[in-house]
């Protein structure tokens, strides 16, 4: 028999699908296939749902970025340029590879400034919304993934707390547009154009994304102290974190007089020390701040301009990313304060990154309860428990390993050989950088347009997971985290330290 004859006999997929009868093509009903999506879903974690929210997120943002007709005033972005400039914008980091006033049209802005407002105020945050809207009780996973630190605070419940997000968002957003307009009346006008800039503006400010309409950020502004006081106040108050947001409401008695036990309603020790540290980072890096750049970039200006700049100074670094000054022209010791204010970050639940205050303040608390001998750490007549100061030192730990691998990479990528010995002020450019990407601040010392495609898939990377946390990610990674795990115990022994 020849190899032709052979070959005519040989059955293949057209054949096998034209001997099927129609019974026998069995495809899933939609029970079927809703059933096996919840099944999938079931197997999933909360920071697997969190993290693919996100991750889906700057996905579809990318492909709508490359698709979507009239977003480029010229050419459109490569693929790793737009993944760059979209995990920016859903991180709420504001690095930018090109310039989001010159590149972009007003629908190009407008599809940046949707993807800050969803990613400000998380995925999760949103579908808990639609699905309250629509009647529907919130299932225990939707209420675990929506309540973050609201389970530390029973008085106000996670569906509570995520309609004050949405409803405090829009009026802060529309509040602090509205006086950016005002103050922009004499330079722009009353026309669509001072609009879109106080509302891009006002949004950014408020999600801590630090993306602006214009090129040299706020700089232009330096002396126009209402309006820079408008920007502090709505990155501080995106910075606090909602339920810190929601308790001060409460206790302030706009709301009436809710009672908690016998007295008025009291401040828990999470809002409690997110309010200070708060206040004492602000008031420390204000005076820092000042001090340094006061014969530098602050050289020429009135003294209330220079001491507005230095407060702006001191606010932007956790996690704004707006600018009044060049960071390419402060001090050493400027830009590594910023370095360290930068790391400390936000709040929790907030549109903020970074450790976090809270993580800072537990930290600082371990420290001096280590240093006067006491074994539990207490602050405000109550301790906090181990589990979580042991949590906040491996949050600290794990981020420091993050920045620090992420600094090497940089380093190593962005320095044409291994063998050039990079001058100090390059390792400092390419630390601020790292340091600004995990942390999702975007402030930049401009090296962000000049990184490589590996440095800035690594900048992609660190901003990615900054954003959901180190901690989150690995939880999400992990296998057996629907399992209990952690509950075994060996027998001890001890190990020399110092």
């Amino acid at each position: 028999m020849s190899s032709e004859g052979s070959s005519n006999h040989q059955p293949n997929a057209s054949w096998l699908w034209n001997t099927l009868t129609p019974s026998q093509v069995v495809l899933p009903s939609m029970s079927e296939l809703r059933g096996r999506v919840e099944s999938f879903w079931n197997t999933l974690t909360p920071s697997q749902v969190f993290v693919g929210s996100f991750l889906t997120l700057i996905v579809l943002g990318t492909v709508g970025l490359q698709t979507l007709p009239g977003l480029f005033t010229g050419p459109g972005l490569s693929w790793t340029d737009a993944f760059f400039t979209i995990t920016s914008a859903v991180c709420v980091t504001g690095l930018i590879v090109v310039d989001t006033a010159e590149y972009f049209t007003t629908w190009g802005q407008a599809y940046i400034l949707i993807l800050i407002q969803l990613g400000g105020l998380g995925i999760i945050a949103f579908t808990s919304i639609i699905i309250s809207s629509l009647g529907q009780r919130l299932s225990v996973r939707h209420e675990e993934l929506a309540e973050g630190p609201a389970a530390h605070v029973p008085q106000i419940s996670p569906l509570d707390l995520t309609w004050a997000v949405f409803r405090f968002t829009l009026v802060a957003e529309a509040i602090g547009a509205t006086l950016l307009y005002t103050f922009w009346v004499p330079r722009f006008g009353w026309g669509t154009t001072n609009v879109w800039h106080a509302v891009f503006q006002s949004v950014s400010a408020f999600c801590n994304a630090g993306f602006s309409t214009f090129t040299t950020s706020l700089e232009a502004f330096q002396g126009n102290a209402p309006l820079l006081i408008t920007v502090m106040v709505l990155i501080v108050l995106g910075g606090l974190g909602f339920l810190t947001l929601e308790e001060v409401w409460l206790w302030s008695g706009a709301r009436g007089t809710q009672k908690q036990g016998s007295g008025r309603f009291r401040l828990s020790l999470h809002s409690q020390i997110v309010l200070a540290t708060t206040a004492v980072l602000i008031l420390s890096g204000w005076i820092f701040f000042t001090f340094f750049e006061w014969s530098n970039t602050l050289a020429g200006m009135p003294v209330g301009t220079r001491l507005v700049n230095g407060l702006f100074a001191s606010i932007t670094p956790r996690t704004a990313g707006f600018n009044t000054i060049d960071y390419a022209e402060t001090l050493p010791s400027t830009n590594f304060l910023t370095i360290l204010y930068m790391s400390m970050g936000g709040s929790p639940g907030s549109t903020a990154g970074g450790l976090k205050t809270t993580t800072t303040a537990l930290l600082a608390l371990l420290a001096w309860s280590k240093l006067r001998g006491k074994v539990h750490v207490s602050i405000s007549s109550r301790t906090i428990p181990s589990s979580t100061i042991s949590q906040a030192m491996g949050l600290f730990v794990v981020a420091f390993v993050v920045v620090t691998v992420g600094i090497y990479g940089l380093t190593l990528v962005e320095f044409k050989s291994v063998f050039m010995s990079a001058t100090e002020s390059d390792f400092l450019v390419h630390m601020f950088e790292a340091v600004s990407a995990f942390n999702t601040v975007g402030l930049s010392m401009g090296a962000t347009g000049g990184l490589t495609t590996a440095g800035r898939w690594l900048t992609i990377v660190l901003m990615f997971i900054g954003r959901v946390g180190p901690l989150t990610v690995a939880e999400a990674m992990s296998r057996g985290s629907k399992q209990r795990t952690g509950m075994t115990r060996y027998a001890h022994e001890d190990v020399a330290i110092g």
